[in-house]
């Protein structure tokens, strides 16, 4: 017997607002597969204004508006029956972030939760990486945000650590993340892996997505330290402009990708990580599979 669902994931970044559509398939005898239907972002950039002015801009609200009634009625005709929205860092610091949320449910009829990043960690590690993840080994998983990393120490197929930071893209493009947080993010990485022998990364987010797609690897196999550290020199030796015009960056792509591969490097540095697997996976593909399982709570479209 085929069961057919179809769900929604809406995730409020920093960087970027994203709506994932997916197809959940339940067939008897065999494990429920989750299949991505649509994927739709958009580079609202609600860390240019929280971070520096702690509010989110009358511009942005404006534009937030638009997206989520434009999300609702993507779902509408994608047939989405239920749906979850979080909004990380950018909405969860913002002075207005609980009232941009509250005018947008009664503009697009959209609930938005904004959760604490222990949460946002939580739900990204509920993603399936059981084709990255073998057993008696351990895993840094990193993902990168534009205003905060979240991070997980998985050992034998479990998590046993998991860390929310303050050090996201955006924050790094407006020289705002501290010193001091960058040697407790060190300590925190030192001190959770020392005890395991090997430590291999695993990374998410459009950057490293990006990266891996560049390099032209075939899917399952992991980027070295070596081509991260290459790579990453060859993008600094090009201006903005440059990585817009001569390498076909987006342009809400080629500025955050240089802070995010210094977070990619750190950790495999800090961790002494020699290879990073690239599942393209995150926060949306943790919310579908949580909603499934029923983990965290949904709303009926």
């Amino acid at each position: 017997m085929l069961v057919l669902k179809k769900y929604a994931a809406i995730d409020i970044g920093s960087n970027a607002v994203r709506l994932l559509i997916a197809n959940i398939i339940e067939e008897t005898g065999k494990p429920v597969r989750f299949k991505k239907s649509s994927l739709v972002r958009v580079p609202i950039r609600l860390g240019e204004d929280v971070f520096m002015n702690n509010t989110i801009s009358d511009s942005n609200i404006i534009r937030m508006q638009d997206t989520m009634l434009a999300f609702k009625l993507l779902m509408q005709s994608h047939r989405v029956e239920r749906y979850k929205a979080c909004a990380t860092s950018a909405m969860r610091e913002a002075n207005n972030g609980q009232e941009v949320a509250d005018l947008i449910k009664k503009v697009s009829d959209i609930d938005i939760d904004i959760i604490e990043g222990e949460e946002e960690a939580a739900i990204i590690a509920a993603t399936d990486l059981s084709d990255y993840i073998q057993p008696n080994k351990t895993y840094l998983y990193v993902d990168v945000g534009g205003g905060s990393t979240e991070f997980s120490i998985i050992h034998n197929e479990k998590t046993v650590a998991s860390k929310s930071a303050r050090i996201g893209t955006i924050r790094i493009l407006k020289d705002i993340v501290k010193h001091e947080h960058w040697l407790e993010l060190e300590q925190w990485i030192r001190s959770n892996t020392i005890d395991y022998d090997k430590i291999e990364v695993i990374g998410s987010g459009g950057n490293i997505n990006k990266i891996f797609k560049i390099s032209g690897k075939a899917i399952g196999k992991p980027l070295t330290y070596f081509y991260l550290s290459s790579y990453y020199h060859t993008l600094k030796s090009y201006t903005y402009e440059e990585r817009i015009t001569e390498l076909d960056l987006n342009q809400d792509r080629a500025d955050v990708i240089i802070p995010a591969m210094q977070i990619y490097l750190s950790s495999m540095k800090w961790s002494k990580a020699k290879h990073i697997y690239v599942p393209k996976i995150g926060l949306a593909d943790g919310i579908v599979k949580s909603l499934y399982f029923e983990t965290v709570s949904s709303k009926v479209l």
